[in-house]
């Protein structure tokens, strides 16, 4: 309480933070790798850096989205390699801060040319290696980078982005994702698969339709197509899986408890400074009464998040959110 020449006046009372409406596979994944980061990213919304791995991904998943604009004869290696130069700059418009990811010189603010030539290069050895493992000239998606939302009887909310939706003339449907780290062990397919069957499940709850095949194709390292059919029985164990970590979520945040958890990807962690197991010291909770209400995943996509999934035992160094744009994983 703080006291005025006009009395005493009494401190704004803590927020604290409504339970969580929706789930992305990103988030999922969050709390399941480390119940802090999803705390320190969903509630206390800290920033993050952006990293020059996930807005390479971000870019070589534009370019293979805008390929399509293109008619099916026309979708060669050179076009799509002559995509990528006005892809990079709309999305250095979009996002001007890029720009320091290839800072050089004696200030630090003049574009590193040799850095940034290399770095486009790498993205062009990601998109060969796709041609290698996809013909363009033979898809006709329905839909690239769907947004898709539904929600549960429970009331969880879920959602994400589909890299790409195909439809066979027989009406079978495939969801395809581009990975551009390499693709996982065989042990550790399965854990990389639950991002598809994620949507498989979104797809059979706001279609009605349960996609014919899932397919990961990885475009790092040697390259591989990873696919998987699922049927009711899988999605149905999926839902259950997500309803109850969304219970699990919903008490966390009721009660404040998100253990920090050591893991493989804490060492491209941005939070070590928030986390008691490296040293740091977490944020307050609950939160003080500022901003909006915390909790929810944001529907829209965000200069979020760098699509990396932790549920992805392949996935580099994590970045931001994963209801876009940056796509390194």
């Amino acid at each position: 309480m703080h006291q005025t020449d006009h009395g005493p006046i009494v401190e704004a009372p803590a927020r604290r933070p409504a339970p969580p409406t929706g789930l992305s596979p990103s988030r999922a994944g969050d709390f399941l790798t480390c119940p802090l980061l999803y705390r320190l990213r969903v509630i206390d919304k800290l920033p993050e850096p952006p990293s020059s791995a996930a807005t390479r991904g971000t870019l070589v998943h534009a370019v293979l989205e805008r390929l399509f604009d293109s008619p099916a004869a026309e979708r060669t290696p050179e076009r799509a390699l002559g995509l990528l130069r006005p892809q990079w700059e709309r999305l250095l418009g979009e996002r001007p801060e890029l720009a320091g990811l290839f800072a050089g010189g004696e200030g630090g603010g003049e574009p590193d040319g040799a850095a940034l030539t290399r770095w486009l290069a790498d993205a062009e050895k990601l998109i060969g290696q796709w041609f290698r493992l996809e013909d363009p000239t033979r898809l006709h998606p329905v839909e690239r980078e769907l947004y898709v939302e539904t929600a549960l009887e429970s009331g969880l909310l879920l959602r994400g982005y589909i890299d790409r939706v195909d439809v066979a003339p027989t009406g079978e449907v495939r969801l395809v994702d581009y990975k551009t780290g390499r693709a996982p062990s065989r042990d550790f397919e399965g854990k990389a698969m639950f991002q598809m069957k994620f949507y498989a499940l979104v797809v059979w709850r706001w279609k009605g339709v349960i996609p014919k095949r899932l397919q990961l194709v990885y475009l790092g390292g040697g390259g591989d197509v990873v696919s998987y059919d699922p049927d009711e029985a899988d999605l149905r164990a999926v839902e259950r899986k997500l309803t109850a970590l969304w219970e699990t979520i919903s008490q966390a945040v009721a009660t404040g408890e998100f253990p920090a958890t050591r893991n493989r990807l804490c060492d491209w962690c941005d939070h070590k400074a928030s986390c008691p197991e490296f040293g740091g010291t977490t944020p307050p909770y609950p939160l003080p009464l500022t901003g909006p209400p915390a909790g929810a995943v944001p529907a829209a996509r965000a200069a979020d998040t760098p699509r990396t999934d932790p549920a992805d035992p392949a996935a580099p160094a994590p970045q931001g959110s994963d209801e876009h744009p940056s796509k390194e994983s």
